[in-house]
């Protein structure tokens, strides 16, 4: 029976003290951290945020403009090229074949600019709830 209350005793120390040691391990004493909003959200001394621009060395920014000239003359000269096919493809047709490639060009150009309007007057407020 002695011996019964001993171990009861001792279970009960034992438990408490495990507690106690966990709650103490759990209060350390935290120290007040800055709120990263606030100076994030702060204006600057002058009244004014400064916009600060990284420019990039003088030869990429050359090289970055040359390339984009090639690109734009390369454009230029692919759509002057396909007009110039298209002028000689018709020049060598006969006056028959020149005539009907003509109306069917029309054709296409009002089929294509009705597809357009159609599809811009879908796509406005009115039109999006008919839309299926």
């Amino acid at each position: 029976m002695n011996n019964l209350s001993i171990r009861k005793f001792l279970l009960f120390v034992l438990l408490f003290s495990l507690s106690v040691a966990v709650c103490e391990a759990q209060s350390f004493k935290r120290y007040p951290t800055r709120h990263p909003g606030r100076s994030l959200s702060r204006k600057s001394p002058g009244g004014r945020s400064k916009d600060v621009k990284i420019r990039e060395p003088r030869s990429v920014e050359k090289a970055k403009n040359k390339q984009a000239a090639k690109e734009k003359q390369y454009k230029q000269d692919y759509s002057n090229s396909i007009k110039d096919n298209r002028k000689y493809f018709l020049e060598i047709q006969t006056p028959e074949v020149q005539a009907r490639m003509k109306e069917n060009r029309k054709n296409a150009d009002a089929t294509v600019k009705a597809k357009k309007k159609k599809n811009a007057s879908g796509m406005k407020k009115a039109g999006k709830k008919y839309r299926r």
